[in-house]
């Protein structure tokens, strides 16, 4: 997950790569912030042995077993628990969305580019068949209500893509 990349990647790399993005993207990029906190405590990742992870030889310690001192430095404690299908859908949403936006820019050309570079280039779920097929199961309106009842607690990285948002009015699909 977003965690563990973090960590292979590196904090160094991560903060870099937020910055710009929050540069070119404004409030839908924003950075948490965390990431000095990371690097004044040197929790680089794996590169150091020390990020989100406990490290021993080089490899994750018992798997993925969080280092307790990460709840200190961000002032948090472990007890909330949140619904594991929340936990992936504000993981999933925003991505797909980009995904939607990708195509409206030209970035992308059509649809099956985006769930193609999704499935190799980012692990996008296979089984699910990419963003935009995963938009056509789900239906482009759940879609928009979901994320808008996420920009509703969380803010402007969940606001639905104007294209997404036309798809759900006329429920247009991306593939017929």
């Amino acid at each position: 997950g977003p965690i563990t990349l973090l960590d292979e990647v590196g904090m160094d790399v991560a903060g870099k790569v937020g910055k710009v993005l929050e540069e070119a993207y404004g409030a839908r990029m924003e950075t948490p912030g965390t990431t000095d906190l990371f690097l004044n405590d040197k929790r680089l990742g794996r590169k150091t042995k020390k990020g989100f992870y406990l490290y021993e030889s080089g490899k994750k310690k018992g798997g993925k077993q969080i280092d307790p001192a990460v709840y200190d430095l961000l002032g948090v404690k472990p007890s909330k628990k949140m619904d594991s299908l929340e936990i992936a859908e504000r993981c999933t949403l925003p991505l797909i969305n980009e995904a939607v936006r990708a195509l409206d820019e030209g970035i992308i050309q059509c649809p099956r580019d985006g769930d193609i570079g999704a499935i190799f280039g980012i692990g996008f779920p296979p089984f699910r068949g990419g963003p935009f097929r995963f938009i056509d199961a789900m239906g482009a309106k759940e879609v928009v209500n979901k994320l808008k009842a996420f920009e509703d607690q969380h803010g402007a990285r969940f606001t639905p893509a104007d294209e997404l948002v036309k798809r759900a009015k006329t429920n247009k699909k991306f593939y017929k």
